[in-house]
């Protein structure tokens, strides 16, 4: 019989070295969120399920068990992962399937971690303890369908015992008779394997759609949405906002750079702010313009509001065109971020690809017919002060329809705050006819099939007045505005990746978008 199992309340020095995740099943409790892509990749707070782990462990060797939709698991990973990872594809089923394989890249005689791909840590949570006997993480915020208590398993609900998908081992001789099939946990009922507990207090179980919905709820109904390189810290009346990562320090200069220009030329329609190291203003009373219902009358009014609020912005200060940064920004950046996601996406090697039942031309296929329209139309660009990010999550209104634009991008290709003023009106159009900002919030439905995708977008509810905004903006050149449009979402492709299907879905919106133009 196992012997009396002990809890593991103080840290202490640790080696596990290697972390086994097994990510393998169709995630079926996932519903449709597992339709194009494995479980492990599904993003919560912003990030794949499985980075959660990569980032709490980063100086860790990972191998990642995997199955269904294996190649588009292992092709995200060599995007995206910034650890040492090797994907595994498991020849048998159930939760041992793969096991066996992943043990061949542990070292005889180390401990390693075996971790099941839809926890999530708390933050607290650490390896730093010295591994001296077999480990068993234990829930204590969630059900699980084995519990573990007084050394016995039992295939019996718990939430204060519950065996939680976490087991560290001192040597994979324990585990070298694992079939390839089978469920784990049932096998380690079986083996007479001894183990002490640890508390995985805190910790998330976000394999099922009722936890996954409580998690993303929790995201979507805040006021602001943030990237995985930000994050918003709100303090009473005031509004902190701090970087997480090197790309999130860079553009929060932008951002505090940008803010000090609109203020030292007098614009008015910003935050009011209160400091800058980090970037902290005052909550703005009012909400996202997507976010409410509006009357006919009401989306007019305010594209009049937006325009001129623009049309002000850019009128505060022009600059020198700058052709090296138009082409960086609508051309090579375009081009160097679909690169870097090609493998990734379905169809990207068909030269023409059916997305909502029209033939598209592949811009990998047709990139100098793609280089010579932005050439021939956007090389003598407007340079003035812009926003660069205007898009509808970026606008707050207040009930009078009063503008306060924010997240500002600050820069424009190689050229600091000043830029394209058709980025700006394109931007606009990317939510009032392309509704990004429902995108954005993953209210969209992809599906893929041998040689065409559908997507279907939620809708902000303007693009009845596209062709309004289209007749009222300064200089109006619909082609121009409608160009760059297919430009960013191509552009989008790699700023989405924390979601696979956004990253694919950018794409198709692109070419979509592009077919008429080219």
């Amino acid at each position: 019989m196992p012997k009396e199992s002990r809890e593991k309340s103080s840290p202490f020095a640790c080696r596990v070295d290697h972390i086994i995740i097994q990510a393998g099943g169709k995630g079926n409790r996932l519903g449709e969120l597992t339709k194009n892509k494995p479980k492990g990749i599904v993003p919560v707070d912003n990030k794949p399920i499985i980075f959660h782990l990569f980032d709490k462990f980063p100086d860790k060797k990972f191998i990642v068990i995997g199955d269904y939709l294996f190649d588009v698991l292992k092709k995200y990973l060599h995007a995206f992962a910034n650890v040492k990872n090797i994907p595994v594809k498991a020849t048998g089923t159930g939760t041992c399937g793969g096991i066996g394989q992943a043990l061949e890249f542990v070292p005889d005689g180390e401990p390693f971690m075996i971790i099941w791909s839809d926890i999530i840590l708390a933050e607290g949570f650490n390896l730093d303890f010295e591994v001296s006997g077999n480990l068993i993480g234990i829930s204590k915020d969630f059900e699980c369908r084995w519990r573990y208590k007084d050394g016995v398993f039992e295939e019996s609900p718990s939430k204060e015992h519950g065996v939680a998908g976490l087991f560290i081992f001192t040597d994979k001789e324990y585990l070298k008779d694992i079939p390839e099939n089978g469920e784990f946990v049932r096998r380690l009922s079986q083996s007479g394997m001894e183990f002490d507990e640890i508390s995985l207090s805190g910790a998330r179980e976000v394999g099922t759609m009722e936890a996954y919905n409580e998690q993303e709820n929790g995201i979507k109904n805040k006021e602001f949405r943030c990237r995985p390189f930000n994050e918003l810290i709100f303090d009473g009346e005031l509004v902190v906002k701090k970087y997480l990562d090197a790309q999130g320090k860079a553009l929060a200069q932008r951002e505090v750079d940008w803010y000090r220009e609109a203020a030292s030329l007098g614009f008015k329609q910003i935050p009011e702010i209160t400091g800058y190291a980090p970037l902290t203003m005052k909550k703005i009373q009012g909400f996202n313009i997507f976010k409410k219902s509006r009357s006919e009358k009401e989306k007019l009014r305010l594209i009049d509001r937006l325009i001129a609020s623009l049309s002000e912005l850019h009128s505060l200060k022009t600059a020198q065109n700058d052709r090296f940064s138009i082409l960086e920004a609508y051309y090579t950046k375009t081009m160097s971020r679909l690169s870097g996601v090609r493998e990734l996406i379905p169809l990207a090697d068909e030269r023409h690809i059916t997305v909502n039942g029209k033939s598209c031309r592949n811009v990998f296929f047709y990139r100098d017919s793609f280089y010579k329209k932005i050439t021939d139309k956007l090389l003598d660009a407007e340079f003035a002060f812009i926003h660069g990010d205007c898009t509808f999550s970026n606008i707050m209104t207040d009930e009078e329809l009063n503008i306060t634009l924010l997240d500002p991008r600050g820069y424009f290709g190689f050229t600091e705050l000043y830029g394209d003023v058709f980025y700006d009106w394109s931007k606009l159009y990317y939510s009032i006819f392309g509704n990004y900002d429902q995108f954005n919030n993953k209210r969209f439905k992809l599906t893929i099939e041998e040689k065409s995708v559908n997507l279907e977008t939620a809708s902000n509810g303007f693009e009845d007045a596209a062709e309004y905004f289209l007749q009222n903006i300064p200089n109006r050149d619909d082609e121009k505005v409608k160009l760059i449009h297919a430009i960013i979402w191509l552009s989008l492709t790699t700023y989405a990746r924390e979601d696979y299907d956004s990253i694919c879905g950018a794409f198709y919106n692109g070419l979509y978008y592009l077919e008429d133009l080219l």
